[in-house]
């Protein structure tokens, strides 16, 4: 027998399964975490940027395309983030989902083996 919060689980997953499926709707959906993720990377570049830039101005000289690398490879890496953990989200969503459906399955066939036997019992 399902619980009410398995219940739930399977009315509102029924609904929002296939929206969620999309990569648009992954990508979008973690971005909030993988900023998170990759924000103090950006703040560390901007930090030594202000409170040291004399030392910045030294380095600057030999790494100018480097700060575009880094920020082109900080947005990958967002990007990225963000997707495989929505990703890992709805699939671990959809594993709990399809168990929980299969619980059902044979708790309704237990039922009706069990209607028929007493039908059977009832007529002997």
């Amino acid at each position: 027998m399902l619980t009410s919060k398995e219940q739930s689980f399977l009315s509102r997953w029924e609904q929002v399964r296939e929206r969620e499926s999309l990569f648009m709707s992954k990508l979008i959906g973690g971005l909030p975490m993988a900023f998170l993720f990759g924000l103090p990377i950006l703040f560390s570049i901007v930090l030594v940027y202000w409170l040291s830039p004399s030392w910045y101005t030294k380095v600057a000289s030999r790494i100018n395309s480097g700060t575009v690398v880094i920020l082109i490879a900080v947005l990958l890496i967002i990007l990225f983030f963000s997707f495989t953990r929505m990703h890992f989200k709805w699939e671990m969503n959809e594993q709990l989902y399809l168990e929980l459906k299969a619980k059902l399955k044979k708790e309704d066939a237990a039922d009706q083996s069990n209607n028929l036997s007493n039908s059977i019992n009832k007529t002997t």
